[in-house]
């Protein structure tokens, strides 16, 4: 714990995987006495009562109803990052509390990640720097060859702040660009010159390369499987940047492995990591990465302020800013 005098709020720990940024925690101690699990779980009766928010950094800490029955005094949830899957919003709002996350600071690296995602598994980056560095590479064939990028098909499910960057980023290289969203957004599809399907079918039929940018919802959690993904080009590209359940992990392993569809690139699966002999471990035509869209230390460092300024701005009586509003 650090000063007494300061507002308590609960993170998850100082240090470790699990912890919050250790960069972070001097200028969080500026305006917050920390106060890690492990030390709230040893002494609840005394620090409870001291806790006005939760900083959850990583998914962690948990919410649940036995932990907000032990924070009397709990104001604000502030969680990092976009998604909110990890959370029982109703939960949250029953007990009074407000819930604030960073959708803003994480869009910009998300929709760059998306993009390299997307290059990398066209021009088939991973498999070809194996190839350049193997022990056993004699030479190299003038007939290995990728996929163009430039003036393709890229069909974007979910054209919200990360959607709309993407689209962004998509126009420099000449792409023609689809969306499928819950809702038509005019003004953005004009900017990104972007056409909109109604029907997520017309997409996948479509596109050179699908590109899932959306929330983890019960609505859209498995929302690519087998009959989505036979509706693909042969050809086709899928990358994921949402959530690992929006996709039916096993229909896309068949589908990689026997050609419905040509590739997939994934910054997210379910679980993370994946069990070590999982297949799609295995496949040459998958491209992973460990969940790090938000990954720079411009973007954490933002998230770290924004929480901040939404914590402070519950404490003091004013609008949230970045306030999810509960239903």
């Amino acid at each position: 714990m650090g000063d007494q005098d300061l507002p308590g709020v609960l993170v998850s720990g100082l240090e470790g995987p699990h912890g919050i940024c250790e960069d972070h925690a001097g200028d969080l101690q500026k305006h917050f006495n920390l106060i890690t699990m492990q030390e709230f779980l040893e002494n609840k009766a005394q620090l409870g009562p001291k806790i006005q928010a939760v900083y959850i950094w990583g998914g962690m800490p948990a919410i649940s109803q036995e932990l907000l029955r032990g924070l009397p005094s709990l104001k604000i949830v502030a969680s990092a990052g976009a998604g909110l899957d990890h959370l029982d919003l109703g939960l949250i709002a029953s007990f009074g509390v407000k819930v604030a996350n960073t959708p803003h600071a994480i869009s910009s690296p998300t929709a760059d990640l998306g993009m390299a995602l997307l290059l990398a598994a066209a021009r088939r980056v991973v498999e070809g720097h194996q190839l350049a560095v193997s022990p056993r590479t004699e030479n190299f064939s003038t007939n290995w060859m990728g996929q163009d990028v430039t003036r393709a098909t890229l069909g974007i499910v979910g054209m919200g702040n990360v959607g709309y960057k993407i689209a962004q980023r998509a126009r420099a290289f000449e792409m023609r660009i689809l969306y499928h969203n819950r809702k038509r957004r005019s003004e953005e599809e004009d900017a990104v010159g972007a056409a909109y399907c109604e029907r997520l079918e017309d997409l996948l039929q479509r596109s050179d390369f699908v590109m899932l940018a959306m929330r983890l919802t019960p609505q859209t959690q498995g929302l690519i499987g087998r009959r989505e993904l036979s509706l693909m080009k042969p050809t086709a590209i899928l990358v994921n940047i949402g959530r690992g359940l929006l996709v039916d992990q096993d229909a896309l392993v068949e589908a990689l492995q026997t050609g419905v569809i040509n590739a997939a690139a994934l910054d997210v699966t379910y679980p993370e990591p994946l069990p070590r002999d999982h297949p799609l471990l295995q496949l040459k035509n998958v491209t992973l990465t460990p969940h790090i869209g938000s990954a720079t230390h411009q973007a954490r460092r933002q998230m770290m302020e924004n929480l901040v300024e939404s914590i402070l701005a519950s404490f003091n009586g004013l609008p949230v800013p970045n306030e999810v509003l509960l239903k």
